[in-house]
Protein backbone atom coordinates (compact mmCIF):
# COMPACT_ATOMS: atom_id res chain seq x y z
CA UNK A 1 0.00 0.00 0.00
CA UNK A 2 2.80 2.49 1.03
CA UNK A 3 4.92 1.98 -2.50
CA UNK A 4 1.28 2.22 -4.32
CA UNK A 5 0.66 5.43 -2.26
CA UNK A 6 4.63 6.55 -3.60
CA UNK A 7 3.90 5.88 -7.28
CA UNK A 8 0.99 8.20 -6.86
CA UNK A 9 2.76 11.22 -5.27
CA UNK A 10 5.37 10.77 -7.32
CA UNK A 11 3.96 10.39 -10.42
CA UNK A 12 4.92 14.80 -11.51
CA UNK A 13 8.70 13.89 -11.48
CA UNK A 14 9.19 12.67 -14.69
CA UNK A 15 7.69 13.75 -18.31
CA UNK A 16 5.99 11.39 -20.16
CA UNK A 17 7.73 12.53 -23.27
CA UNK A 18 10.90 12.28 -21.40
CA UNK A 19 10.08 8.70 -19.73
CA UNK A 20 9.05 7.27 -22.98
CA UNK A 21 11.20 7.64 -26.41
CA UNK A 22 10.11 6.44 -28.93
CA UNK A 23 10.39 2.52 -29.88
CA UNK A 24 9.36 -0.37 -28.66
CA UNK A 25 9.69 0.62 -24.73
CA UNK A 26 7.27 3.56 -25.50
CA UNK A 27 4.70 1.62 -27.27
CA UNK A 28 4.97 -1.06 -24.56
CA UNK A 29 5.24 -3.72 -27.42
CA UNK A 30 3.47 -4.26 -31.02
CA UNK A 31 0.15 -2.99 -32.41
CA UNK A 32 -2.28 -4.04 -29.66
CA UNK A 33 -0.58 -6.11 -26.90
CA UNK A 34 -1.62 -7.50 -24.32
CA UNK A 35 -5.14 -7.39 -25.29
CA UNK A 36 -6.76 -10.05 -23.57
CA UNK A 37 -4.97 -9.56 -20.53
CA UNK A 38 -5.76 -5.96 -19.39
CA UNK A 39 -8.61 -6.34 -17.57
CA UNK A 40 -10.20 -2.95 -15.85
CA UNK A 41 -10.50 -3.40 -11.98
CA UNK A 42 -14.39 -3.62 -9.87
CA UNK A 43 -15.84 -3.38 -14.01
CA UNK A 44 -18.62 -5.34 -14.00
CA UNK A 45 -18.46 -5.95 -17.52
CA UNK A 46 -15.80 -4.69 -20.42
CA UNK A 47 -15.26 -5.33 -23.86
CA UNK A 48 -11.66 -4.78 -25.37
CA UNK A 49 -11.14 -4.18 -29.23
CA UNK A 50 -8.29 -3.87 -31.37
CA UNK A 51 -8.40 -0.68 -33.18
CA UNK A 52 -6.30 1.27 -36.68
CA UNK A 53 -7.94 4.38 -35.24
CA UNK A 54 -8.51 5.73 -31.73
CA UNK A 55 -9.61 8.86 -32.67
CA UNK A 56 -12.79 9.96 -33.97
CA UNK A 57 -11.42 9.84 -37.45
CA UNK A 58 -11.75 5.92 -36.83
CA UNK A 59 -14.03 5.30 -33.95
CA UNK A 60 -17.11 7.38 -36.38
CA UNK A 61 -16.51 4.60 -38.76
CA UNK A 62 -15.97 1.66 -36.82
CA UNK A 63 -18.79 2.07 -34.16
CA UNK A 64 -16.24 2.66 -31.19
CA UNK A 65 -17.93 5.97 -30.62
CA UNK A 66 -21.44 8.10 -30.80
CA UNK A 67 -21.33 11.19 -32.73
CA UNK A 68 -24.84 12.05 -30.77
CA UNK A 69 -23.28 12.34 -27.48
CA UNK A 70 -20.26 14.75 -28.45
CA UNK A 71 -22.77 17.26 -31.09
CA UNK A 72 -22.58 20.45 -31.25
CA UNK A 73 -19.90 21.04 -28.92
CA UNK A 74 -17.15 21.35 -31.38
CA UNK A 75 -16.62 23.68 -34.42
CA UNK A 76 -16.68 22.55 -37.75
CA UNK A 77 -13.39 22.69 -38.61
CA UNK A 78 -11.99 21.71 -35.57
CA UNK A 79 -8.72 19.50 -35.85
CA UNK A 80 -9.31 15.89 -36.68
CA UNK A 81 -5.85 14.16 -36.18
CA UNK A 82 -5.12 10.51 -37.20
CA UNK A 83 -2.89 7.94 -36.99
CA UNK A 84 -3.69 6.49 -33.40
CA UNK A 85 -3.88 2.77 -32.93
CA UNK A 86 -4.33 1.11 -30.03
CA UNK A 87 -6.75 -0.46 -27.60
CA UNK A 88 -10.20 0.33 -26.92
CA UNK A 89 -12.11 -0.90 -23.56
CA UNK A 90 -15.69 -0.31 -23.29
CA UNK A 91 -17.48 -1.25 -20.19
CA UNK A 92 -19.67 -0.46 -17.02
CA UNK A 93 -18.99 -0.71 -13.12
CA UNK A 94 -22.26 -1.97 -10.31
CA UNK A 95 -24.63 0.75 -10.61
CA UNK A 96 -28.14 0.05 -10.03
CA UNK A 97 -29.44 3.41 -12.42
CA UNK A 98 -30.41 2.16 -15.71
CA UNK A 99 -29.98 5.28 -18.14
CA UNK A 100 -27.09 4.79 -20.41
CA UNK A 101 -28.36 2.76 -23.06
CA UNK A 102 -25.19 2.39 -25.34
CA UNK A 103 -24.35 -0.85 -27.00
CA UNK A 104 -27.52 -2.18 -25.15
CA UNK A 105 -26.67 -2.60 -22.10
CA UNK A 106 -29.08 -0.05 -20.29
CA UNK A 107 -26.99 0.08 -17.79
CA UNK A 108 -25.08 3.44 -15.99
CA UNK A 109 -21.26 3.99 -14.97
CA UNK A 110 -20.65 2.86 -18.28
CA UNK A 111 -17.28 4.16 -19.07
CA UNK A 112 -14.53 4.29 -22.16
CA UNK A 113 -10.55 3.75 -21.93
CA UNK A 114 -8.18 4.32 -25.18
CA UNK A 115 -4.42 2.44 -24.76
CA UNK A 116 -2.54 3.93 -27.86
CA UNK A 117 -0.27 2.11 -29.33
CA UNK A 118 3.04 4.60 -29.33
CA UNK A 119 2.54 5.69 -25.46
CA UNK A 120 4.01 8.83 -24.11
CA UNK A 121 3.47 7.88 -20.22
CA UNK A 122 1.10 9.83 -19.53
CA UNK A 123 -3.24 8.92 -18.84
CA UNK A 124 -5.42 11.83 -18.65
CA UNK A 125 -9.09 10.90 -17.38
CA UNK A 126 -12.44 12.96 -17.98
CA UNK A 127 -16.28 12.94 -16.94
CA UNK A 128 -19.16 14.09 -19.23
CA UNK A 129 -19.81 17.49 -19.37
CA UNK A 130 -23.65 18.15 -18.78
CA UNK A 131 -25.89 15.23 -18.80
CA UNK A 132 -24.04 13.70 -21.62
CA UNK A 133 -22.20 9.99 -21.54
CA UNK A 134 -18.93 8.74 -21.88
CA UNK A 135 -17.77 9.67 -25.75
CA UNK A 136 -19.28 13.19 -25.15
CA UNK A 137 -15.46 14.20 -24.59
CA UNK A 138 -14.32 12.66 -27.67
CA UNK A 139 -13.54 15.54 -30.15
CA UNK A 140 -13.04 18.42 -28.01
CA UNK A 141 -10.29 16.11 -25.28
CA UNK A 142 -9.68 13.23 -26.29
CA UNK A 143 -8.60 13.41 -30.02
CA UNK A 144 -5.76 15.76 -29.12
CA UNK A 145 -4.63 14.20 -25.92
CA UNK A 146 -4.24 10.68 -27.88
CA UNK A 147 -2.63 12.69 -30.85
CA UNK A 148 0.19 13.45 -28.41
CA UNK A 149 -0.08 9.99 -27.14
CA UNK A 150 -1.86 10.32 -23.92
CA UNK A 151 -4.00 7.28 -22.51
CA UNK A 152 -7.51 8.47 -22.41
CA UNK A 153 -10.49 7.47 -20.39
CA UNK A 154 -14.04 8.80 -19.97
CA UNK A 155 -16.75 7.42 -17.81
CA UNK A 156 -20.43 8.90 -18.20
CA UNK A 157 -19.99 10.00 -14.51
CA UNK A 158 -23.09 7.42 -13.55
CA UNK A 159 -25.95 8.83 -14.63
CA UNK A 160 -26.96 10.94 -17.78
CA UNK A 161 -30.01 11.98 -19.41
CA UNK A 162 -32.70 14.96 -18.33
CA UNK A 163 -33.58 12.55 -15.67
CA UNK A 164 -30.64 11.98 -13.69
CA UNK A 165 -31.80 13.33 -10.16
CA UNK A 166 -33.44 9.43 -10.13
CA UNK A 167 -30.59 8.39 -9.47
CA UNK A 168 -30.19 8.60 -5.50
CA UNK A 169 -32.10 8.42 -2.15
CA UNK A 170 -31.49 12.23 -0.91
CA UNK A 171 -31.10 14.94 -2.60
CA UNK A 172 -27.13 15.98 -4.07
CA UNK A 173 -27.11 12.28 -4.59
CA UNK A 174 -26.69 12.31 -8.42
CA UNK A 175 -24.29 14.82 -8.20
CA UNK A 176 -22.27 13.32 -5.42
CA UNK A 177 -21.56 10.27 -7.96
CA UNK A 178 -20.27 12.00 -10.66
CA UNK A 179 -17.50 12.51 -8.19
CA UNK A 180 -17.07 9.11 -7.11
CA UNK A 181 -17.49 7.73 -10.78
CA UNK A 182 -14.24 9.94 -11.97
CA UNK A 183 -11.88 8.67 -8.68
CA UNK A 184 -13.05 5.06 -9.38
CA UNK A 185 -12.33 5.42 -13.31
CA UNK A 186 -8.88 7.09 -12.36
CA UNK A 187 -7.77 4.43 -9.76
CA UNK A 188 -8.91 1.62 -12.33
CA UNK A 189 -7.39 3.20 -15.78
CA UNK A 190 -3.96 3.32 -13.98
CA UNK A 191 -3.99 -0.41 -13.27
CA UNK A 192 -5.07 -0.65 -16.96
CA UNK A 193 -2.09 1.46 -18.07
CA UNK A 194 0.15 -1.00 -15.65
CA UNK A 195 -1.18 -4.39 -17.50
CA UNK A 196 -1.24 -2.59 -20.41
CA UNK A 197 2.17 -1.06 -20.67
CA UNK A 198 4.18 -3.02 -17.71
CA UNK A 199 4.39 -0.09 -15.38
CA UNK A 200 2.29 3.05 -14.28
CA UNK A 201 1.11 6.22 -16.04
CA UNK A 202 4.24 8.71 -15.02
CA UNK A 203 1.80 11.76 -15.35
CA UNK A 204 -2.09 11.74 -14.47
CA UNK A 205 -4.25 14.68 -15.42
CA UNK A 206 -8.08 15.42 -15.03
CA UNK A 207 -9.76 17.27 -17.76
CA UNK A 208 -13.34 18.27 -18.49
CA UNK A 209 -15.68 20.87 -19.88
CA UNK A 210 -18.90 22.29 -18.40
CA UNK A 211 -19.76 19.32 -15.56
CA UNK A 212 -16.37 18.19 -16.96
CA UNK A 213 -14.36 21.46 -15.56
CA UNK A 214 -16.37 20.88 -12.22
CA UNK A 215 -15.29 17.27 -11.87
CA UNK A 216 -11.50 18.69 -12.29
CA UNK A 217 -11.93 20.90 -9.63
CA UNK A 218 -13.72 19.13 -7.24
CA UNK A 219 -10.90 16.15 -8.02
CA UNK A 220 -7.87 18.37 -7.28
CA UNK A 221 -9.38 19.64 -4.19
CA UNK A 222 -10.47 16.50 -3.00
CA UNK A 223 -8.11 13.47 -4.42
CA UNK A 224 -5.11 15.72 -5.15
CA UNK A 225 -2.87 12.65 -5.18
CA UNK A 226 -4.37 10.49 -7.78
CA UNK A 227 -3.15 13.28 -10.20
CA UNK A 228 -0.54 15.68 -11.04
CA UNK A 229 -2.54 18.25 -12.83
CA UNK A 230 -5.84 19.05 -14.45
CA UNK A 231 -7.44 21.40 -17.08
CA UNK A 232 -10.95 23.21 -16.40
CA UNK A 233 -12.08 23.98 -19.05
CA UNK A 234 -15.49 26.62 -17.93
CA UNK A 235 -16.64 24.40 -14.95
CA UNK A 236 -19.90 24.50 -13.24
CA UNK A 237 -19.74 26.34 -9.95
CA UNK A 238 -20.93 24.67 -7.68
CA UNK A 239 -20.22 26.79 -3.97
CA UNK A 240 -19.92 25.25 -0.97
CA UNK A 241 -21.96 28.07 1.53
CA UNK A 242 -20.35 29.09 4.48
CA UNK A 243 -20.72 27.38 7.99
CA UNK A 244 -22.19 30.76 9.69
CA UNK A 245 -26.28 30.28 8.77
CA UNK A 246 -25.92 33.94 7.71
CA UNK A 247 -24.01 32.86 4.76
CA UNK A 248 -26.05 29.89 3.65
CA UNK A 249 -27.58 30.61 0.34
CA UNK A 250 -24.84 33.22 -0.86
CA UNK A 251 -23.97 31.10 -4.38
CA UNK A 252 -22.99 31.86 -6.66
CA UNK A 253 -24.70 28.65 -8.62
CA UNK A 254 -27.52 28.36 -11.19
CA UNK A 255 -29.89 28.81 -9.15
CA UNK A 256 -28.74 32.32 -8.35
CA UNK A 257 -29.10 33.55 -11.63
CA UNK A 258 -30.80 31.18 -14.05
CA UNK A 259 -34.43 31.95 -12.69
CA UNK A 260 -33.38 36.22 -12.53
CA UNK A 261 -33.13 35.33 -16.55
CA UNK A 262 -36.24 33.58 -16.65
CA UNK A 263 -37.90 36.36 -15.07
CA UNK A 264 -36.49 39.05 -16.93
CA UNK A 265 -35.93 37.57 -20.96
CA UNK A 266 -39.50 37.06 -21.77
CA UNK A 267 -39.95 41.20 -20.96
CA UNK A 268 -36.73 42.43 -22.81
CA UNK A 269 -37.38 40.08 -25.63
CA UNK A 270 -41.21 41.90 -25.75
CA UNK A 271 -39.60 44.94 -26.33
CA UNK A 272 -42.05 48.14 -25.04
CA UNK A 273 -41.19 50.23 -22.18
CA UNK A 274 -40.24 47.78 -19.99
CA UNK A 275 -37.66 45.93 -22.36
CA UNK A 276 -34.77 48.67 -20.90
CA UNK A 277 -34.98 47.86 -16.95
CA UNK A 278 -35.35 43.93 -17.98
CA UNK A 279 -32.16 44.64 -20.02
CA UNK A 280 -30.88 45.74 -16.88
CA UNK A 281 -31.93 42.81 -14.84
CA UNK A 282 -30.40 40.82 -17.29
CA UNK A 283 -27.14 42.19 -17.25
CA UNK A 284 -27.54 42.44 -12.91
CA UNK A 285 -27.81 38.94 -13.16
CA UNK A 286 -24.75 38.56 -14.20
CA UNK A 287 -25.35 38.20 -18.57
CA UNK A 288 -22.95 40.84 -20.56
CA UNK A 289 -24.02 43.28 -22.41
CA UNK A 290 -22.85 42.15 -26.03
CA UNK A 291 -24.50 38.14 -25.90
CA UNK A 292 -28.07 39.47 -26.07
CA UNK A 293 -27.62 37.60 -29.70
CA UNK A 294 -26.63 34.73 -27.37
CA UNK A 295 -30.38 34.96 -25.28
CA UNK A 296 -33.08 34.03 -27.54
CA UNK A 297 -31.21 30.31 -27.88
CA UNK A 298 -30.33 29.75 -24.37
CA UNK A 299 -34.02 30.34 -23.27
CA UNK A 300 -35.28 28.54 -25.28
CA UNK A 301 -32.96 25.12 -24.85
CA UNK A 302 -30.98 25.90 -22.24
CA UNK A 303 -31.90 28.07 -19.02
CA UNK A 304 -35.57 26.82 -18.15
CA UNK A 305 -34.49 22.86 -18.57
CA UNK A 306 -31.41 23.53 -16.79
CA UNK A 307 -33.24 25.16 -13.95
CA UNK A 308 -35.37 22.71 -13.19
CA UNK A 309 -33.94 19.70 -13.06
CA UNK A 310 -30.61 20.92 -11.44
CA UNK A 311 -33.68 22.32 -8.99
CA UNK A 312 -34.99 18.85 -9.09
CA UNK A 313 -31.61 17.32 -8.19
CA UNK A 314 -31.09 19.62 -4.72
CA UNK A 315 -34.61 20.84 -4.25
CA UNK A 316 -37.28 17.92 -5.28
CA UNK A 317 -39.79 19.18 -2.43
CA UNK A 318 -39.89 22.69 -3.89
CA UNK A 319 -42.77 21.60 -6.68
CA UNK A 320 -44.51 19.15 -4.71
CA UNK A 321 -45.65 16.41 -5.89
CA UNK A 322 -44.62 17.24 -9.92
CA UNK A 323 -41.08 16.15 -11.39
CA UNK A 324 -38.84 18.80 -12.30
CA UNK A 325 -41.23 21.69 -12.08
CA UNK A 326 -43.54 22.95 -15.05
CA UNK A 327 -41.77 24.29 -18.66
CA UNK A 328 -41.77 27.95 -19.37
CA UNK A 329 -44.18 28.84 -16.17
CA UNK A 330 -45.23 32.43 -16.06
CA UNK A 331 -44.44 34.27 -12.58
CA UNK A 332 -46.46 34.08 -10.16
CA UNK A 333 -48.37 30.95 -11.79
CA UNK A 334 -48.54 29.43 -8.87
CA UNK A 335 -46.58 27.45 -6.35
CA UNK A 336 -43.15 25.21 -7.56
CA UNK A 337 -42.77 27.45 -10.62
CA UNK A 338 -39.24 27.77 -11.18
CA UNK A 339 -39.40 31.37 -12.42
CA UNK A 340 -39.88 32.53 -9.00
CA UNK A 341 -37.42 30.41 -7.39
CA UNK A 342 -35.44 32.21 -5.32
CA UNK A 343 -32.59 29.95 -3.83
CA UNK A 344 -31.69 32.33 -0.67
CA UNK A 345 -35.02 31.65 1.07
CA UNK A 346 -35.14 27.86 0.91
CA UNK A 347 -34.80 25.46 3.38
CA UNK A 348 -31.18 25.07 5.19
CA UNK A 349 -31.31 21.31 4.30
CA UNK A 350 -31.18 23.14 0.57
CA UNK A 351 -28.11 24.98 1.22
CA UNK A 352 -26.43 22.01 2.67
CA UNK A 353 -26.96 19.47 0.02
CA UNK A 354 -25.26 22.45 -2.16
CA UNK A 355 -22.81 22.68 -0.26
CA UNK A 356 -21.89 18.60 0.44
CA UNK A 357 -20.83 18.80 -3.54
CA UNK A 358 -19.62 22.43 -3.44
CA UNK A 359 -16.03 23.58 -4.08
CA UNK A 360 -13.66 25.45 -1.67
CA UNK A 361 -10.96 26.33 -4.04
CA UNK A 362 -8.65 24.46 -2.11
CA UNK A 363 -6.61 23.08 -5.20
CA UNK A 364 -3.95 20.54 -4.18
CA UNK A 365 -2.61 20.28 -7.97
CA UNK A 366 -1.58 22.98 -10.45
CA UNK A 367 -5.09 23.45 -12.46
CA UNK A 368 -5.81 25.82 -16.35
CA UNK A 369 -8.96 27.55 -16.03
CA UNK A 370 -10.21 29.13 -19.18
CA UNK A 371 -14.05 30.39 -19.91
CA UNK A 372 -15.21 32.54 -22.71
CA UNK A 373 -16.65 35.72 -22.10
CA UNK A 374 -19.43 35.50 -23.91
CA UNK A 375 -20.76 32.17 -22.11
CA UNK A 376 -24.56 32.81 -21.04
CA UNK A 377 -25.05 29.36 -19.71
CA UNK A 378 -22.53 29.66 -17.14
CA UNK A 379 -21.78 33.47 -17.36
CA UNK A 380 -18.05 33.70 -16.62
CA UNK A 381 -19.13 36.43 -13.73
CA UNK A 382 -20.43 34.40 -11.69
CA UNK A 383 -18.64 31.51 -12.33
CA UNK A 384 -14.71 30.99 -13.50
CA UNK A 385 -14.31 34.87 -11.98
CA UNK A 386 -15.64 33.44 -8.76
CA UNK A 387 -13.86 30.17 -8.47
CA UNK A 388 -10.42 31.93 -9.51
CA UNK A 389 -10.89 34.17 -6.56
CA UNK A 390 -12.22 31.16 -4.52
CA UNK A 391 -8.71 29.63 -5.34
CA UNK A 392 -6.56 33.02 -4.18
CA UNK A 393 -8.36 33.36 -1.08
CA UNK A 394 -7.67 29.73 -0.41
CA UNK A 395 -4.21 30.32 -0.38
CA UNK A 396 -3.60 27.96 -3.58
CA UNK A 397 -3.31 31.34 -6.24
CA UNK A 398 0.27 29.96 -6.96
CA UNK A 399 -1.23 26.93 -8.43
CA UNK A 400 -3.62 28.53 -10.84
CA UNK A 401 -3.77 30.04 -14.32
CA UNK A 402 -6.92 31.47 -15.47
CA UNK A 403 -7.91 32.58 -18.74
CA UNK A 404 -11.00 34.91 -19.94
CA UNK A 405 -11.17 33.75 -23.77
CA UNK A 406 -12.86 36.97 -25.18
CA UNK A 407 -15.86 36.08 -26.92
CA UNK A 408 -15.37 32.45 -26.05
CA UNK A 409 -19.65 31.13 -25.95
CA UNK A 410 -20.47 27.60 -23.80
CA UNK A 411 -20.59 25.55 -26.45
CA UNK A 412 -18.41 26.14 -29.85
CA UNK A 413 -21.53 24.55 -32.44
CA UNK A 414 -22.46 28.00 -31.96
CA UNK A 415 -19.17 29.72 -33.39
CA UNK A 416 -20.56 27.70 -36.79
CA UNK A 417 -23.55 30.47 -36.30
CA UNK A 418 -22.18 33.10 -35.44
CA UNK A 419 -18.36 33.40 -36.72
CA UNK A 420 -18.21 37.08 -36.98
CA UNK A 421 -18.57 37.45 -33.20
CA UNK A 422 -17.74 34.26 -31.31
CA UNK A 423 -14.60 32.18 -31.18
CA UNK A 424 -14.35 28.74 -30.72
CA UNK A 425 -12.46 27.39 -26.94
CA UNK A 426 -11.46 23.79 -28.34
CA UNK A 427 -7.71 25.70 -29.43
CA UNK A 428 -7.81 27.19 -25.98
CA UNK A 429 -7.91 23.29 -24.53
CA UNK A 430 -5.19 22.55 -26.69
CA UNK A 431 -2.78 25.53 -25.85
CA UNK A 432 -4.15 24.97 -22.45
CA UNK A 433 -3.26 21.44 -21.96
CA UNK A 434 0.68 22.13 -23.66
CA UNK A 435 1.20 24.75 -20.94
CA UNK A 436 -0.15 22.31 -18.14
CA UNK A 437 2.52 19.70 -19.53
CA UNK A 438 5.23 22.68 -19.54
CA UNK A 439 4.78 23.49 -16.32
CA UNK A 440 4.56 20.23 -15.07
CA UNK A 441 7.83 19.25 -16.69
CA UNK A 442 9.68 22.25 -15.70
CA UNK A 443 10.41 24.07 -18.48
CA UNK A 444 8.58 26.70 -18.37
CA UNK A 445 5.67 28.35 -16.26
CA UNK A 446 2.06 29.46 -17.95
CA UNK A 447 2.04 33.02 -18.75
CA UNK A 448 0.58 34.81 -16.29
CA UNK A 449 -3.74 34.56 -15.64
CA UNK A 450 -4.85 37.14 -18.41
CA UNK A 451 -8.16 38.01 -20.90
CA UNK A 452 -7.29 36.33 -24.58
CA UNK A 453 -8.11 39.24 -26.39
CA UNK A 454 -9.44 38.10 -29.78
CA UNK A 455 -6.88 38.33 -32.98
CA UNK A 456 -8.02 41.59 -35.07
CA UNK A 457 -9.07 40.75 -38.25
CA UNK A 458 -9.02 36.68 -37.58
CA UNK A 459 -10.24 34.77 -40.02
CA UNK A 460 -12.77 31.54 -39.37
CA UNK A 461 -9.70 29.57 -40.09
CA UNK A 462 -6.79 31.57 -37.51
CA UNK A 463 -9.85 31.31 -34.74
CA UNK A 464 -9.86 27.69 -34.95
CA UNK A 465 -6.54 27.15 -35.59
CA UNK A 466 -5.24 28.46 -32.68
CA UNK A 467 -5.19 30.18 -29.34
CA UNK A 468 -2.22 31.92 -27.94
CA UNK A 469 -2.05 32.13 -23.88
CA UNK A 470 0.87 34.24 -23.83
CA UNK A 471 1.05 37.73 -25.03
CA UNK A 472 -2.19 40.02 -26.24
CA UNK A 473 -3.16 38.41 -29.85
Amino acid sequence: MAAAAGLLLCGGLLSPAAASPAGSEGRGGGHCDRLHRVHVPGAAHQQAACLAELTTAGTVESGHTVPADWAGLTASGTDAPTGVPGIQIDGYFPDSSSGNTHHGWDHDAQFVIRLPDDWNGGLVVTGAPGVRAQYANDRAIADHVLSRGYAFASTDKGNVGGTFYRDGRRPGDAVAEWNHRVTQLTRAARAAVVQRYHRPPERTLAAGLSNGGYLVRWQLENRPWLYDGGVDWEGTLWRADGRDRTETGRGPNLFTFLPPALRAYPDYAAGGEGADEAHARMVDAGFPAGSEFLWPYHHDFYWDITQRIYREEFDPAYDGDREAGTPFCPPGSGPGCDTDYAYADRPHHVHRAVERIGLTGRIGRPLITFHGTLDVLLPISRSSDVYARMVHEAGRGDLLRYYRVEDGTHVDGLFDTYPERLRPLEPCFRSSFAALDGWLDGHSRPPRSRTIERPAGADRDELTASCRLDAAD
